[in-house]
Parts: structure tokens; sequence; C-alpha cells
């Protein structure tokens, strides 16, 4: 399994939120692609990078501070927020990112979802970011009625290359990974998983790479807050199996 360092960007600086809530902000540094240099030299083989900002309002709001994040390193870069139509996509994907990360339109418009998995064939990770088992969209500030599993199940027959399920109650608070729904997601689908939200310990790590289906997870707060270093988990995701 694959350890992913995060790096949310708001207001061109690198942050991170408790359970999405923008009046839940720390600032972790005015330079996020130092950030970037700094995850690649302790180890890491990808970055999951968020325009945060983009995400509530639809369209990219920090697309040149990811593009100097994607141009620092020389690692595989999946970028996510506000990517909400083609153009966008093809944006990013030109400017040097590996994968972009669709969420709110991917829940919502099918036909999209089905028109850029089949022309961007392995560069599409769908978020399934779940309150309750329920989607949320718009930078997590609008719930649907929509099932995450439903969702996972049609991001799949779509063609992504990639789920990447977070659960919204557990994200930024260190308090531990949802596993049992990780692992109804992995279940449902053959589609790769990555994981996100609460791991914050070694012992989380292997719990998570446990599951049949996880590809990957993605840490955030606690490498920031220094409650588990970047190398204790790619130690424990080694192991984790």
């Amino acid at each position: 399994m694959t350890i992913i360092p995060a790096i949310d960007v708001r207001g061109g600086r690198c942050v991170r939120l408790v359970q999405g809530r923008f009046d839940a902000e720390t600032v972790y540094g005015d330079d996020p692609a130092a950030m970037a240099v700094r995850w690649a030299a302790e180890g890491a083989r990808r970055l999951h990078v968020v325009d945060l900002d983009g995400a509530v309002e639809g369209e990219p709001r920090n697309a040149a501070v990811i593009a100097a994040i994607v141009k620092a390193v020389a690692l595989p870069v999946q970028v996510g927020g506000g990517l909400r139509d083609r153009k966008t996509i093809e944006a990013y994907l030109d400017a040097g990112a590996a994968r972009v990360v669709l969420g709110t339109r991917a829940a919502l418009d099918r036909e999209f979802l089905r028109e850029v998995c089949g022309a961007f064939p392995g560069k599409i990770v769908v978020a399934i970011d779940a309150r309750d088992g329920r989607v949320a969209v718009r930078g997590w500030l609008d719930a649907t009625d929509r099932a995450a599993l439903d969702v996972a199940r049609e991001a799949s027959e779509a063609g992504a290359a990639a789920l990447l399920y977070t659960d919204i109650g557990r994200d930024g608070t260190q308090g531990g990974p949802n596993l049992e729904a990780l692992t109804a997601v992995a279940r449902a689908t053959p589609t790769p998983v990555i994981a996100s939200g609460g791991i914050a310990s070694p012992d989380h790590v292997r719990a998570v790479a446990r599951i049949d289906g996880v590809e990957a997870a993605i840490i955030g707060r606690a490498l920031y807050q220094g409650t588990l270093t970047l190398r204790e988990a790619i130690a424990a995701a080694e192991g984790g199996r």
C-alpha cells in the first residue's frame, strides 16, 4: 500500500481543516511547493493536492500554486478541487498532473463521468466524500441523498482509475479510519480504493493495509502535526498485509 501525503491549498497557503470545516483551519506554511519538496525528500512516492477554494467555488482558484507543486517534484501528483468540466481536467493534465480527482460533478452527473473516464483512461480518480454513508459535495458543504456505495459502483462502471473514499467525520481528527466503510467500498467494486480520513498511527496504517482492494492511503494532519512521520507510515504500510 502506498502512503500519499496530502497538500491542501487555500488562499495560496498549505492548510489543514477538521472534518472539512473552514472555521477549523490550521496553516502549515506559505509555500506549498516547498512542502511538496519536503515530502519527496522524506520518501513520498505520490502526492495528493487539493484546491480547497476551488472545491467550494466550482473552478480552480489556486492553479498557479498547484502548477508550481507539480514542477517542484519528480513525483506523480493527483489534483482535485473544483474540477467540474473537461477544460479544467485537460488544463491540469497538460500542466503535468498524473491524475485528476473529481468529486461533485462525478457524484451528480453520470454522463459526464462516463465521458471523461473514456476520454482520459487511467487519469480519473473519483472522490467519494461521505458523511454517515451519504455523499457530500461542493467542498463537503452540501449533503446529498446519494449513498456512497452507489456512487462507488457507478464510478467503477464508468471506468474510474481509482476511488478515493473519505469519511468526513474522521478527516483531520486523527481518531482513526472508518475501517467498516472502507471495507464495504473495497468489496463493492473491483476498482482500487484510496483511503482517507483519520489515519494517525502505524496501527491505523496497518489496519487499512490489511483491507483487500485498498491500494493507497492519504495522510494529512498527522504528518503535519508530527503525530506520525512519513517514514513510520511507509514502514507500516509495507509490512501491513
